[in-house]
């Protein structure tokens, strides 16, 4: 069993310079599928999380390169196929935003139900709700989600709970969509707005992140272009917290104060 020995009583001091938001990181890389051409995404952290769905896209016949400088260039376009298997997704949770990307890509996903960190029940009805107005049929046959459309068309889509996961996916189910999509009672968090930046820095017509409504208007072509991750304000966060209990002088960097509001009020 691995763990972690920690010798207390030496007061914390320095610098530390926080990584790119994993939770961001994950589903921009799954965004890349949507893209016709190169993207190139920057200041991504070098966690598992991270090497898995970069392996996920290598399967699904995506060229990687990584480069030194916490950045990776991926080419999508000899992407051709729509299914992700379980062997493919069953390491990380957020692997279900293969749905929403594939679908977007092919009007088809077939995708494992993923594995990852189990934090309890997670269900994705207000996913599958989101598939569904869009046009696509959806089956679960043997653990295996399977989502078909004749042609994504935009629609008016109200969630019954406010869900990051089902705000992603159909934003990027709907990033290609025919007409516009209304996505209410949006999650609103820092992640949820990096995805449709870097949707719209590639081509994507996305308004309203970081508010209770999102609107997409489809588009046909996203060229690619480049991205740089924000900050990742859990591991900011943590730091932030530690520096408060028993640090001296920390001074945390690359972060976003504007993320950080809810934890400064507190502290």
């Amino acid at each position: 069993m691995q763990k972690f020995v920690i010798e207390g009583g030496h007061p914390l001091k320095g610098e530390v310079s926080i990584s790119g938001s994993k939770n961001a990181a994950v589903a921009v890389i799954c965004g890349a599928i949507l893209t016709d051409g190169i993207c190139r995404i920057e200041n991504l952290p070098k966690i598992k999380d991270v090497y898995v769905i970069l392996d996920i896209l290598t399967k699904l016949g995506a060229k990687i390169t990584t480069l030194p400088d916490s950045s990776v260039i991926i080419d999508p376009t000899n992407i051709n196929t729509y299914t992700a298997t379980f062997d493919m997704v069953r390491k990380m949770r957020g692997s279900y935003y293969l749905l929403g990307s594939l679908l977007g890509r092919f009007s088809r996903a077939n995708v494992s139900m993923p594995g990852g960190c189990n934090f309890g029940t997670r269900p994705i009805d207000q996913h599958i709700k989101g598939f569904v107005s869009l046009g696509a049929d959806i089956n679960i046959v043997h653990g295996i989600i399977e989502a078909k459309a004749e042609e994504l068309v935009g629609n008016h889509i109200f969630l019954d709970i406010v869900s990051v996961g089902a705000t992603i996916n159909i934003m990027l189910a709907a990033a290609k969509a025919k007409g516009v999509t209304t996505i209410e009672n949006a999650a609103k968090e820092p992640h949820v707005v990096d995805l449709a930046n870097f949707l719209n820095a590639m081509g994507a017509n996305i308004k309203g992140a970081g508010t209770d409504t999102i609107k997409i208007t489809g588009v046909d072509h996203m060229p690619g272009g480049t991205y740089t991750i924000i900050p990742d304000q859990i591991e900011a966060g943590t730091f932030m917290i530690a520096a408060a209990a028993i640090g001296e002088d920390v001074l945390v960097k690359n972060l976003i104060p504007k993320h950080m509001e809810s934890l400064t009020a507190k502290l």
